[in-house]
């Protein structure tokens, strides 16, 4: 799939994607969730699926979070507060770290949630709000919000169909 240019395309990208992630969540059975059997984010490293989902709702948080700062005139601290673009392996830690204590429907409630929301956002905008002018460096609103939505969810896609293969999970 192609770079979201338009607000249609971004909405159309993450919902295809999305559906798709949460196509794979539902038929992994519950008792495999938390085995560390998939490469990590940093490298050599293993995860487990409970930790893939917390990393892409820590990613769809800050999201949330950037908006919500630009929106009240705050300064955004992209990535995040304490961490450069450099130590995304270490971002990813936190992530694990911060949602760690819910369970998986918790987690996968949760990213349902974050993703409704950052399409609610994407829907309340414009493309010109979204692609018209640079809001983080040279990137658009609308890049930015794909770099962290729709490619991590495809990329998860990914990393499930392969850690599915290898733990004889058939996924639909």
């Amino acid at each position: 799939m192609s770079v979201p240019q338009t607000r249609t395309a971004l909405l159309s990208a993450i919902d295809k994607n999305f559906a798709k992630l949460q196509r794979y969540l539902e038929v992994i059975p519950p008792e495999l969730t938390l085995s560390k059997t998939m490469e990590g984010h940093a490298k050599g490293t293993q995860i487990s699926v409970c930790d893939l989902i917390c990393y892409l709702l820590g990613w769809n948080n800050l999201v949330i979070k950037w908006i919500n700062q630009g929106e009240k005139g705050q300064p955004v601290d992209f990535p995040e507060s304490g961490y450069k673009w450099n130590q995304l392996g270490l971002l990813a830690q936190k992530f694990y770290q911060d949602y760690q204590h819910l369970d998986y429907g918790t987690l996968i409630l949760n990213l349902q949630s974050a993703n409704r929301k950052i399409v609610q956002m994407i829907k309340n905008r414009t493309d010109e709000a979204l692609y018209g002018k640079a809001w983080y460096g040279k990137w658009t609103m609308g890049r930015m919000i794909s770099f962290n939505t729709s490619s991590p969810y495809a990329n998860a896609c990914a990393r499930l169909r392969k850690w599915a293969k290898e733990n004889a999970v058939r996924l639909q």
